[in-house]
């Protein structure tokens, strides 16, 4: 049982690594096998296809992701602070993979999103599912920073799909120049698309 699980460990994130780095289109079923040092026999074995092992990615990836957000944004830290540090936690991962690899990856939803959406059903769904979480997340904090006066928008739910949309722009433009100082601007972007005031400078 060990054996097995382990292998599809090793196909998943070989695939994760290529997806980041090439995309999904370019890949094959004997490459990501061969990246992962597994027999072509065992990726059938755990997955009916290429689709299915990229939708097995992505939730792995969100899953993680998720954990990261729901602790940073439900911390215990005041509402506009914690999307702060949702900020910086994107910028410094995007550094780290910069750092690690030579170039920024982006946002691995992000990118599967600008190849992938007219391509399968499946996988547009997932993503749009994220996205709808994402910025669901993002809402519960604005909807307390607006009960505090701190912020001033209308519509909380649309100014949460602004900051993942400003968040995702951000990263995209990052990924294009490999450039992680276009991501020093978010905050203060932030809290404009907020209609908040910049907070004093300790």
């Amino acid at each position: 049982m060990g054996r097995t699980s382990d292998a599809k460990e090793k196909i998943l994130t070989a695939a994760h690594s290529l997806i980041e780095q090439r995309g999904y289109s370019a890949l094959g079923v004997a490459e990501i096998c061969k990246t992962a040092g597994v027999p072509k026999g065992s990726f059938y074995y755990f997955f009916e296809s290429k689709e299915a092992l990229a939708l097995a990615v992505i939730d792995e990836h969100w899953a993680a992701e998720q954990r990261g957000w729901s602790r940073i944004l439900g911390s215990d830290a005041e509402p506009l602070e914690r999307l702060r540090q949702l900020f910086e936690a994107t910028e410094a991962s995007q550094r780290a993979g910069q750092e690690s690899c030579g170039a920024i990856s982006g946002c691995l939803f992000g990118n599967l999103s600008l190849e992938m959406s007219n391509q399968t059903e499946a996988i547009r769904e997932r993503l749009q599912e994220i996205f709808e979480a994402q910025a669901e997340m993002v809402a519960g904090v604005i909807s307390e920073a607006r009960e505090r006066g701190e912020v001033n928008v209308p519509d909380t739910r649309a100014a949460a799909q602004s900051v993942v949309a400003q968040l995702e722009g951000q990263v995209l433009f990052a990924k294009l120049y490999n450039n992680a100082s276009a991501l020093g601007t978010l905050w203060v972007n932030c809290l404009a698309l907020l209609g908040a005031r910049m907070p004093a400078q300790v």
